[in-house]
């Protein structure tokens, strides 16, 4: 089984991609000395053209042919290759013996037999791991799962395949181990018993052998083991040298005998101890042009990924490649194009001569620095002076590759730089590590795979191994790879290992070149190939005499490197040359190597080619050694040797001193350029003097090399250091928006700050503004420590963080600590905002604590924010709890009590929040308290209530949501006054009245037409001046009714208004009686409903006078005779008898409400009792002689008639009254008699006016009684008067008890006074006189004093006797008296 490893491959990082500028790309060595410091790093970059860089493809495809080498991914990497090596070893070891190797499968795996033989190995052998019985660690350390017994499997196959090849390696073999080994070998396929008895028949006849061997003759096939012949069965005779062994004989013993062929151990050893061949690619069979091998590639690669080459991806096959080089069981074999010399098929760039032709626009390609034709030939090339055409290194060399084709780990000859240009086709992937890491990759690589470099020292020279970059990468060695597209260019640099495989079907060209910082690597190279026994490919000492011999037309940059360089070469060779002298070497001669080829002046020890001088012995002239090796040339004494010189040392200073003299005054400007730019901090010198060294070497035409160009480059950053540090000082940068958010792209950082100054103090010259930008990064760092202080702090005050805000915007830096102290400032603000609301409750609303919420939400979360929000949530929670809570109570059904909502406010208002139900709740609980204080005090002391006040208060306990436990007694009552109002209304109303009850009730305010109900709504509505109470409407009427307090200043205002209704009902009917008397103009009076004038039967309302059509007049044909006739507009209600309205009075009485009709009401009974008491008054049996004047009986009759057709109730004394006056006056005296009915009279055609009936009668001066009537109306009210008058002094005459004294109060005192009058007095005894005629028969006297207070008046004893009222028989008393 093979050894676990990660299931894929991890790419190495890229490598560095540089893109020139034209003006760049047209100095190539100029460029590659410009990336060098980043480029070397990585051991490989790529480099990218300008676009429109295309030279065009100029090989010629049709001639160019070529044989690939074959490559087995397989054996090309370094791990996987050893195991194959093994594999074969272990086949060929039981081969040899007969046996063929089958590999066994473990866990249906196969069995990696080089990971167990190595494990073994390293825990002690066989013999140690079975005492130790440490299979299972073995198993465990080879990837296999525990606890399935594998270590047992492992033992087995261990012993039946890989001990015996380990005891063969060992040397362990009959002929020279004793039988003690034995014992200590486990046999498989013999028990303990058999093998001694088979080991002491051994030991005897080896000992019989030996006694008998000089006298006895020997048989003719013998044991070499045992030395006896028998068992011939078991005898085995060697196929190679016929050496006969018995197979008990062998370790270990063979079961059975071989069937093939069978070597014995002798022969064995022979055969496996032969030398490996060197591994190496094999050349095709097959020779191909491009076309036949771009069709072979393209269809093993879609075949292969069963997709078009196109759509693979470059991931895929990298992954896919590391893969197959990784295994055993697969085996896939390549082809690779490689090494194909361009000066037999031509170069892929155009050159001139060639045979390719170039149109005028690619002319220049033939001379461009990037053709890699002219690249190692270039002057400032080394090779240049490299007189031998050297394929691959001066000549370029042609690639041609397929999917998986692959160049193996190396670095380039003499360790130079290559470039490598990819014409066309798929790309390439490069694997590259630096040169300082080259050793490092080579140990790695020999530690992993020791076995291949015991056998080939140079074996990574041979370009014939790899190894996977993550393996490297995990033994620390930096790997860096790319992805080499068409059109561009790779470049190695100097002892650069590098590596890859293609993607697919490409070609591509490439070739070497050495700068002048190579010189020194070069004669590296040279000790290191000659440690090696590598030859090389040209002299170095060669092209350095070369060089020097051209020291004139040099550049100083190389003439100062050959002059290093050169120097090295001379110092070497004196000490050489001086350590040959002191050998004995004294023979010498001149000897021009120019002329010799490479291979003849080789040296025979190290194969390093020679220049200046070698080593040779007359011995063997053909044979020559560096100085070096002279031990090593032959065994003649050194005496015998010669040294072969080219040069003299004394020839060698001329061309060292044209070097130094051509190079020594760059080498001083050098020095001192050196000298100021390693200077420490305390010597550097300023800017000015860099810039004039830079003037020197422009004056003196100074090559430009990397010390100039390093030279400018430093001066270009101090100048650039320069001025942004001005403008840091300066502040014109505007790094900052305004607004105090984000960051401009050319702000610093601190760490970039950081840099900047200590970039200012790493440069090699001073800046004068690098002290204050120092102080500017104190105070960043200042600010830095007070920003971590002041954010350390749980609470921060808002104003500390936007002072220190300020500050920070005020440095012209990127501070990330701006950031969090942007989001403390929100967070302490907010955090603020919410303990300022909180400290005043009466605004924190449920709107604010939400809303403060959402603020907070969006903040970033810390702890001061997080608890403030916790307390915030659970405020609104417990608000909108209570909120949601008092809604509930206040919506309520049914209503809760004053007491609950008392004891849920009293948790509210621990509650520090403004809470508006909560709020209403309250005012609902105090408007109840205030509601039933009210309520209590309306009522209190026996007071009745009016029902205005009554109404308004139930009204206002609707709109309160509290249980108000005297609402329903108060709504109630207030149903019972509807339903009296209603049973009232029933009484006293006419069907489809348009008359109000109180209307009905009270005197008429207006005895005229009447106003329109606009009309009296728009009265209503205009607000007059309250000066004086005016009762001139209904509307009047009730106000002053409704705000009476009293029941005595209701009558009073019913008398006032009831007098009033007298004044206009008298003037009423004087108009009425004048329209039918003559008048001088003789016009027809208007009269009826219809008013037009009068035709046919007539009729004559006794009330108002005025004459009606009796079509008119509906219900005509039901009139009664004998009763008096009232008109539509003075017959306003249905008239009950007083037995049918005492009741209501009654009832009234007993719900205890005032109310404008029950004051009415009250008055109605009054007048009816009153009139009843004139009408006794006024009757013939009341006067002594029973004789009264006609003439003032007719008018004080007529005035009780007038005064009872007013009331609105039916007495018999009206009609009695009635029909007294129709008979009292004679028919003569009637003008007109009425043929039908009492009230029908007719009119004349000559329109002569109706006269009344009864007829009014002349006086005796001749007046008519008509024109009299309004003196005799005056004459009864002044005798009205005066009778009231003398009543009123006899009522003040009453002597009332001492006890009850008056108490009434200056309000009470007042409204007396302004109400009450001789008339009013006079009417309060009248009724009480009244009530004694009219209840004589049905009440007892002393009862009717207390009848007249409940009924009449509605006052109770108390109020009685607090008003002084006065006991009836006590007032009738002082009348009599």
């Amino acid at each position: 089984m093979t050894q676990s490893r990660p299931n894929e491959f991890i790419p190495p990082p890229e490598c560095p991609v540089f893109e020139p500028s034209w003006e760049e790309f047209a100095d190539p060595f100029g460029f590659i000395n410009k990336i060098r410091p980043i480029a070397e790093n990585t051991g490989i970059c790529k480099i990218r053209p300008p676009p429109g860089w295309q030279p065009p493809f100029a090989c010629d495809v049709d001639r160019l042919h070529f044989t690939p080498r074959i490559q087995r991914l397989n054996e090309l990497e370094a791990q996987t290759r050893v195991k194959l090596n093994f594999l074969d070893q272990i086949a060929k070891f039981w081969e040899l013996q007969g046996c063929t190797l089958k590999i066994p499968h473990v866990e249906r795996k196969t069995l990696d037999l080089y990971v167990l033989y190595k494990l073994v190995k390293e825990e002690g052998g066989f013999d140690g791991v079975c005492k130790e019985r440490r299979w299972t660690q073995i198993a465990l350390k080879m990837g296999f799962a525990p606890g399935k017994a594998v270590g047992s499997h492992l033992r087995a196959h261990y012993e039946r395949i890989l001990y015996p090849y380990y005891l063969f390696q060992a040397g362990a073999n009959l002929m020279v181990r004793s039988l003690k080994h034995f014992y200590n070998f486990p046999f498989p396929l013999f028990s303990l018993i058999t093998f001694i008895k088979i080991s002491q028949r051994i030991s005897l006849k080896i000992r019989k052998y030996k006694q008998s061997k000089i006298t006895c003759s020997v048989e003719q096939y013998i044991c070499l083991v045992c030395g006896g012949g028998g068992d011939e069965d078991r005898l085995l005779l060697c196929d190679g040298c016929d050496d006969s062994y018995h197979t008990f004989c062998l370790i270990p013993p063979l079961h059975d005998v071989p069937k093939g062929d069978w070597r014995c151990p002798k022969c064995l050893a022979q055969e496996c101890g032969k030398p490996p061949v060197a591994f190496g690619f094999e050349q095709a069979s097959r020779d191909y042009t491009l076309r036949t091998f771009g069709d072979m590639a393209d269809s093993f690669k879609s075949d292969y990924f069963n997709m078009p080459v196109h759509m693979v991806p470059t991931e895929l096959v990298e992954k896919e490649f590391w893969r197959l080089v990784s295994t055993i069981e697969e085996d896939v074999t390549v082809e690779y194009g490689a090494d194909i010399a361009s000066k037999d098929f031509g170069s892929g760039f155009p050159v001139k001569n060639g045979t390719f032709k170039v149109s005028p626009v690619e002319e220049d390609y033939l001379s461009n620095g990037w053709n890699l034709n002219n690249m190692p030939v270039l002057d400032a090339s080394v090779l240049t002076h490299v007189t031998a055409d050297i394929c691959g290194m001066k000549l370029p060399w042609l690639y041609v590759g397929m999917c998986f084709s692959s160049f193996c780990w190396h670095i380039e000859d003499h360790w130079s730089y290559s470039i490598n240009y990819l014409h066309w086709g798929e790309p390439k992937t490069w694997y590259g590590a630096p040169g300082y890491a080259a050793e490092q990759l080579e140990n790695v690589m020999k530690s992993l795979a020791p076995e291949l470099f015991e056998s080939q020292p140079d074996l990574l020279h041979q370009l014939v191994t790899i190894m996977n970059p993550n393996v490297l990468m995990e033994h620390g060695v930096p790997i860096y790879r790319t992805n080499q597209c068409a059109g561009e260019f790779v470049i190695t640099f100097p002892r650069a290992y590098h590596s890859g495989f293609n993607q697919g079907f490409n070609f591509a060209e490439a070739v070497n070149f050495c700068t002048a910082d190579w010189m020194p690597l070069g004669r590296q190279c040279i000790q290191h190939y000659r440690s090696l026994n590598r030859y090389c490919v040209f002299s170095h000492d060669e092209m350095t005499c070369n060089i020097a011999s051209k020291a004139d037309s040099l550049e100083l940059e190389l003439a100062s490197a050959v002059q290093k360089d050169m120097c090295a070469m001379m110092l070497e060779e004196k000490m050489l040359r001086e350590k040959v002298y002191k050998l004995g070497v004294w023979h010498s001669q001149q000897v021009d190597y120019d002329l010799l080829p490479d291979e003849e002046r080789q040296c025979a020890k190290c194969r390093t080619t020679c220049y200046l001088s070698a080593i040779t012995c007359p011995c063997s002239p053909d044979q020559l050694v560096c100085l070096y090796h002279i031990e090593d040339l032959c065994s003649c004494p050194a005496r015998s040797y010669t040294l072969n010189y080219k040069y003299t040392l004394a020839e060698l200073k001329p061309l060292f001193q044209a070097l130094t003299a051509r190079a020594e005054s760059y080498e001083d400007w050098a020095s001192k350029v050196n000298k100021i730019l390693k200077a420490d901090q305390d010597n550097k010198s300023d800017l000015e003097e860099l810039r004039s060294l830079v003037v020197e070497a422009e004056k003196k035409s100074y090559p430009e090399t990397d010390l100039l160009s390093h030279l400018r480059q430093v001066i270009q950053n101090a100048d650039r250091c320069t001025s942004m540090a001005q403008q840091l000082l300066n502040g014109k940068r505007q790094t900052r928006y305004r607004s105090g958010g984000g960051k401009s792209q050319n702000q610093l950082t601190v760490e970039e700050l950081k840099s900047f100054v200590n970039q200012l103090y790493d440069l090699p010259c001073t800046i004068r503004q690098a002290p204050f930008l120092k102080a500017l990064l104190n105070r960043v760092e200042q600010f830095q420590q007070q920003s971590s202080d002041l954010l350390a702090e749980d609470t921060p005050g808002s104003s500390a963080l936007q002072s220190l805000l300020d500050e920070g915007a005020g440095l012209d830096v990127e501070l990330p600590q701006l950031v969090v102290l942007r989001q403390r400032l929100e967070q302490a603000r907010w955090v603020e905002a919410v303990k300022e609301a909180s400290d005043q409750p009466a605004d924190l609303s449920l709107d604010c604590m939400r809303r403060l919420i959402d603020q907070g939400v969006g903040l970033t979360p810390h702890a001061c924010v997080e608890r403030t929000m916790a307390r915030l949530q659970e405020l609104l929670t417990v608000c909108e709890h209570w909120e949601e809570k008092a809604h509930n109570m206040l919506t309520a059904r049914p209503r809760h009590s004053i007491e609950t909502l008392e004891a849920a406010l009293q948790e509210v208002d621990s509650i520090p929040a403004y809470l508006p139900s909560c709020l209403q709740l309250k005012d609902c609980v105090n408007g109840a308290r205030e509601w039933i204080m009210e309520a209590d005090a309306l009522q209190a002391g026996g007071r009745i209530p009016g029902l205005a006040a009554l109404s308004e208060l139930v009204s206002r306990a609707r709109s309160i949501p509290v249980m108000l436990e005297p609402l329903s007694r108060l709504e109630s009552l207030i149903s019972e006054v509807q339903a009296w109002k209603e049973s009232a209304a029933k009484t006293f109303l006419l069907r489809n009245s348009s008359h109000s009850l109180l209307e009905v009730l009270c005197p008429r305010c207006e005895t005229g037409p009447q106003k329109s109900k606009s009309k009296k709504a728009k009265d209503v509505s205009v607000p007059c001046k309250k000066v004086e109470v005016k009762l001139d409407s209904l509307f009047d009427v009730e106000k002053a009714l409704s705000t009476s307090k009293y029941t005595v200043s209701a009558m009073a205002t019913l008398s006032e208004v009831h007098q009033k209704e007298l004044e206009s009902l008298s003037m009423l009917r004087t108009s009425n009686e004048s329209k039918f008397q003559s008048s001088p103009s003789c016009l027809a009076p208007t009269v009826c409903l219809c008013h037009t004038v009068p035709a046919g039967p007539m009729l004559q309302c006794e009330l108002c006078r005025d004459a009606y059509h009796s079509g008119c007049v509906p219900g005509f044909k039901d009139i009664q005779t004998g009763l008096p006739w009232l008109c539509p507009l003075c017959k306003r209600s249905e008239k009950p008898p007083l037995d049918k309205v005492l009741p209501l009075l009654a009832s009234l009485q007993r719900i205890r409400v005032r109310l404008p009709e029950g004051d009415a009401l009250r008055y109605v009974i009054e007048r009816t009792v009153r009139w009843q008491h004139k009408v006794q008054l006024v009757s013939p049996t009341q006067h002594p002689n029973g004789k009264v004047s006609l003439i003032k009986l007719g008018t004080e009759l007529e005035e009780l008639l007038v005064e009872g057709l007013l009331m609105q109730v039916t007495l018999p004394e009206l009609q009695q009254l009635y029909r007294s006056l129709l008979n009292r006056f004679s028919p003569s005296q009637h003008s007109l008699q009425s043929s039908e009915h009492d009230h029908q009279y007719h009119i004349a055609q000559d329109r002569s006016p109706p006269h009344r009936s009864p007829p009014h009668s002349k006086g005796q001066d001749g007046i008519p009684e008509t024109k009299k009537e309004p003196e005799r109306l005056e004459k009864n009210s002044k005798r009205r008067l005066e009778k009231e008058n003398t009543e009123g002094q006899h009522r003040d005459k009453i002597k009332k008890p001492k006890k009850k004294k008056p108490k009434l109060n200056k309000e009470r005192r007042r409204e007396e006074k302004r109400t009450t009058s001789p008339s009013n007095s006079l009417s309060d005894l009248s009724i009480i006189e009244m009530l004694e005629v009219l209840f004589s028969n049905l009440l007892h006297r002393s009862c009717l004093y207390n009848w007249v207070i409940v009924c009449l008046f509605a006052l109770s004893a108390e109020q009685a006797e607090n008003e002084d009222y006065i006991c009836v028989s006590c007032a009738i008393n002082d009348l009599t008296e």
